[in-house]
């Protein structure tokens, strides 16, 4: 027997084995996505997410089998500047790059030069799916009119921000979030969120003391935003921490596209698909 994941969350949950928390050993991380693809709930899983730095010292390609038709997403640890060289080595590999994920700044920074810079590399023929990662602060609104401006000329490349870290400054507020899901909805331009997202709902975490945004609240945020809320009602759907409310509006759109958010990372799939059978958005299964 097998179930089908809904169309609202196809490719929601992008593989981040090898990312902490997790922290997976590469080859471990291949074999487990291997596993993923050919598993009843293959639907929900985006790509494997594998750091620039992995690929250039080439522990990557031993894993892959010849013909194997592997699909990752490249994340940038190297800076925007160690792309090439990177997305060079998977095609020698016979690895496809899904996407390309960056930070184009830190906190505090200007994003704009790194912005720049990594829009000359989005902008070339061929060119995959770009994530310039924002930091919540400094010209945050200016980055994305240039991010979407780009994007209107198009160029492959949408926005990313992180929801999560090893600091509470890297845990936006409902407020602050639900400004930026507001500020790419007016743009038109989509959006991935990163670290974090462990679980459905909106929750505190017993060892750090963190409140962390939910992926339920996150979705039910994005639909509301979609149809027209204000940052007050997206703020008050990231802040909820009774799952029925969110879970409703998710039902209700579940054989349409996810609308604006592209999805998140987790170092577990496991944890958010356990979350989407609770929650009923997802039916459970088993292997024949």
């Amino acid at each position: 027997m097998s179930t089908q994941v809904p169309r609202l969350l196809a490719g929601l949950v992008d593989d981040a084995a090898v990312f902490p928390p997790g922290s997976a050993t590469l080859p471990d991380a291949v074999a487990a996505h291997r596993r993923y693809r050919v598993s009843w709930y293959a639907g929900l899983v985006g790509p494997l997410l594998v750091p620039a730095s992995a690929v250039v010292a080439g522990e990557l390609r031993p894993l892959v089998d010849p013909g194997e038709g592997l699909v990752v997403g490249l994340i940038g640890d190297t800076g925007v500047g160690g792309l090439p060289a990177a997305l060079s080595a998977l095609a020698a590999g016979g690895v496809t790059a899904r996407q390309i994920e960056v930070a184009v700044a830190r906190r505090g920074e200007d994003p704009q030069p790194g912005l720049a810079e990594l829009l000359r590399l989005a902008g070339q023929p061929g060119g995959v799916d770009v994530y310039a990662e924002l930091p919540l602060t400094f010209g945050l609104m200016a980055a994305l009119d240039t991010v979407a401006a780009a994007r209107a000329d198009g160029v492959p490349v949408a926005a990313k921000f992180r929801t999560g870290g090893l600091a509470a400054e890297l845990f936006p507020t409902p407020v602050e979030l639900a400004a930026v899901i507001c500020a790419c909805r007016d743009r038109e331009l989509p959006f991935k969120l990163t670290a974090g997202l462990h679980h459905a709902v909106r929750h505190r975490d017993a060892e750090t003391g963190f409140t962390h945004h939910g992926f339920a609240n996150v979705l039910a945020a994005t639909l509301a935003a979609v149809d027209g809320a204000e940052v007050d009602e997206v703020a008050a759907l990231l802040a909820a921490t009774d799952p029925e409310p969110l879970a409703e509006p998710a039902r209700a759109a579940r054989d349409a596209d996810r609308p604006l958010w592209v999805g998140f990372g987790s170092c577990s799939i496991e944890e958010p698909l356990t979350d989407l059978i609770r929650l009923g958005l997802v039916n459970g299964g088993y292997e024949a």
